[in-house]
């Protein structure tokens, strides 16, 4: 693999771009070969490198930068609606309703879902394809969120958007057809890190959960970090120079949420379990929970960390690590393991809401 070159030809000069240029021969040896020819793809199209990002231009060209997105506004058992948040910002949100031809009438079980995008990043659009898929397989409502973003908004909103969605979700259910005692959430990165926490608010509210479904989640105050040999994890520093997820992203990302004149004036207004769930004090009476990482992501050993104290809790506990995968392997609809992710996400959601 050592020797993978891509070239593209055309109008513009040639690109030759090689993995050795691209992967430190410790990573490389473990990305799955496909994944590995995906990036030198994208490098030799000229994709942007970590320290290239420009908020503006990547949320303007989602399709470009995020290709897996898609508007599904309009189609078919697919409403726009916005839920209003604890300080009263209105919250875009997208329901997904199964076909009643398939799965009956209802009250159907609901699944919350939390896009990934570094808590800067990401909309409607981001997971819809995603949202479409557990709708359509494993017969439950999907609320897909749109929490308001970095820096427009201040760290921690994206939490209270998340409580209030569940909060309406469990008050609307005759309006909407849910089951409100059948409720799950989960989300994806940093959408993972929102599920995380919610669920230790909905135990500590009384809020029953059937499921925590959190992939590639980050679980510590890494946000905060000024270097990423701060992190306790190899995982952190295995990865930190690797090709998607490096530690100049998730760098960028912390300044954006956590502005460094400010970042300690900040944290000192959220509880610490919030920016860091790993450091919850009570791990006790939580709701089942399937933990998935990648083998090649950075945040591989803090997502399992935290499934780990979900054990010692005395918690149902399912980890899985999809071996070969980078941090965004669920999203890449060629890749293997995302259409083996797409099976166990389906099968998650039909055994928690009691659809077998």
């Amino acid at each position: 693999m050592s020797e993978e070159t891509i070239k593209l030809e055309g109008a513009q000069p040639e690109i030759q771009v090689k993995a050795e240029d691209v992967f430190e021969p410790h990573v490389l040896e473990k990305y799955d070969p496909e994944v590995v020819k995906f990036v030198l793809k994208t490098r030799a199209a000229g994709a942007l490198v970590p320290d290239e990002f420009n908020i503006e231009d990547l949320r303007a060209n989602a399709a470009k930068y995020a290709p897996w997105s898609k508007d599904v506004t309009g189609w078919e058992r697919v409403a726009d609606g916005e839920v209003t948040s604890e300080d009263g910002a209105k919250i875009p949100i997208k329901i997904y309703q199964p076909d009643p031809t398939q799965f009956g009438d209802g009250p159907y079980g609901t699944h919350l879902n939390f896009h990934g995008g570094g808590f800067v990043f990401g909309n409607l659009t981001t997971e819809s394809q995603l949202c479409l898929s557990m709708r359509d397989n494993a017969g439950v409502i999907v609320i897909d969120v749109n929490y308001r973003h970095c820096p427009e908004a201040t760290w921690g909103k994206c939490i209270e958007d998340a409580r209030a969605v569940l909060k309406w979700a469990r008050e609307s259910g005759s309006s909407q057809k849910i089951n409100p005692d059948s409720i799950s959430i989960g989300g994806i990165s940093a959408g993972a890190h929102i599920s995380l926490v919610l669920q230790h608010i909905a135990r500590d509210e009384g809020i029953p959960l059937k499921l925590c479904l959190p992939s590639v989640p980050p679980s510590t105050d890494a946000l905060l970090y000024t270097s990423y040999t701060q992190s306790p994890f190899a995982s952190f520093h295995d990865f930190a120079h690797g090709p998607i997820l490096p530690w100049e992203r998730i760098k960028f990302f912390g300044e954006q949420c956590f502005p460094r004149d400010k970042a300690e004036e900040l944290r000192a207004t959220l509880p610490e379990w919030w920016v860091a769930p790993l450091k919850s004090k009570n791990w006790t009476g939580l709701c089942d929970t399937f933990v998935r990482t990648g083998e090649c992501d950075a945040l591989r050993d803090e997502g399992e960390a935290y499934g780990l104290k979900l054990v010692e809790g005395g918690n149902k506990v399912t980890m899985k690590r999809y071996t070969g995968s980078p941090h965004i392997f669920m999203y890449l609809d060629w890749f293997k393991k995302k259409h083996e992710y797409d099976l166990d996400t389906i099968s998650a959601l039909k055994a928690a809401h009691g659809r077998h």
